[in-house]
C-alpha cells in the first residue's frame, strides 16, 4: 500500500517535468521562428520558392519539378527541346531589385536567370531580355546575355556600356548590328578581371550563389560573392526598365540544372 501511494506522486511529477519540457522547445521554435522572421524583414529579401511547390512559378511540367526542396529543369533523352524554356515567377515585374539564389549545374547543362524579360506569344513559356547565363563548363557563367535580342552585352570580366545602333528605325537593324553572337555597339570601360581566373572562383557541378543587383540602367552579375560583369545599359531604344523574372533550360543534349534559396528584395 506505501509503495502504490509513492509511485503515483512519482508518475505526476514525471508527466509535469515532460510538460515543463515540451513548453520550453515550444518558446524556443517560437523564438527561433520570430528571429528568423526579423533577419528576413532587416535584410529586406523574401524567399519566392517554397521548396516544396510550384506555386506562383509557371512552366511545363515535362521540364520543371520540385526535388529533395530544390527547383529542377531537366531535359531527358525523350524530352530534348526544340526552343528553349523557361519556368517563370507570377509573382510580378521586378524593376529594380537584387535577386539571390543558390544554383547547381551539370556539366553538359546551359541554363540561365532571365529579368526584365518579356514573355514571346508565339513560343510557350519563352522570355526575351536580360540573362545571367550559367553553363556546366563554366564558358559564360556570369555574362550578361540577352536572350533573343541584342545577344552577348558584358562578357564576364567586363564592365561595359551598351548604346544604340546608328539607324534604329531601320528594318531588321537589331539583328543586323549582332555579330559573332555579341552587340556591336557596346565599349568594355574596365576589366574585372581575366576571364579564365575567374572562372576558377566557380564551382564545377556544385553549389554556387547568383547574386544580381539589378538598378536603373547599371545591371551587375555576382558569381560566389565575385563581381562577374556589369552593364551600363544606355540603349535608350532597346533597353527594359522592368519585366518577368524566370530560370531556362536551354535546348542542347539531356541536362539537369538545381536551384534553391531564391530570393527577391525590390528596390
Amino acid at each position: 500500500m506505501n509503495s502504490k501511494r509513492t509511485f503515483k506522486p512519482f508518475i505526476l511529477v514525471l508527466i509535469a517535468i515532460v510538460g515543463l519540457q515540451s513548453c520550453k522547445e515550444k518558446k524556443e521554435e517560437t523564438a527561433k521562428q520570430e528571429v528568423d522572421v526579423t533577419t528576413t524583414k532587416q535584410d529586406g529579401f523574401v524567399q519566392i520558392f517554397d521548396g516544396k511547390t510550384l506555386d506562383n512559378w509557371e512552366g511545363d511540367p515535362n521540364y520543371w519539378r520540385v526535388e529533395n526542396g530544390n527547383l529542377v529543369g531537366e531535359v531527358t533523352p525523350t524530352t530534348l527541346l526544340k526552343n528553349n524554356t523557361f519556368i517563370i515567377w507570377k509573382g510580378g515585374q521586378p524593376a529594380d531589385f537584387e535577386l539571390k539564389l543558390e544554383f547547381r549545374i551539370a556539366e553538359a547543362g546551359n541554363s540561365g536567370i532571365n529579368y526584365r524579360s518579356e514573355r514571346i506569344d508565339t513560343i510557350p513559356f519563352a522570355l526575351r531580355g536580360y540573362q545571367a547565363d550559367i553553363d556546366g563548363k563554366i564558358r559564360y557563367t556570369g555574362q550578361n546575355y540577352e536572350e533573343k535580342k541584342r545577344a552577348t552585352l558584358a562578357y564576364r570580366g567586363e564592365i561595359a556600356r551598351i548604346t544604340s545602333q546608328e539607324n534604329p528605325d531601320t528594318p531588321g537593324s537589331l539583328r543586323a548590328n549582332v555579330a559573332k553572337n555579341a552587340w556591336q555597339s557596346r565599349e568594355v570601360l574596365e576589366s574585372l578581371g581575366d576571364s579564365e581566373e575567374l572562372k576558377t572562383k566557380i564551382k564545377s557541378e556544385d553549389w554556387n550563389e547568383a547574386h544580381l543587383i539589378i538598378k536603373g540602367n547599371k545591371l551587375q552579375h555576382y558569381i560566389n560573392g565575385i563581381l562577374m560583369s556589369e552593364v551600363i545599359d544606355d540603349d535608350t531604344v532597346n533597353r527594359a526598365s522592368k519585366g518577368h523574372l524566370g530560370v531556362q533550360v536551354h535546348v542542347g543534349p539531356p541536362m539537369k540544372v538545381q536551384y534553391r534559396n531564391i530570393r527577391l528584395k525590390n528596390l
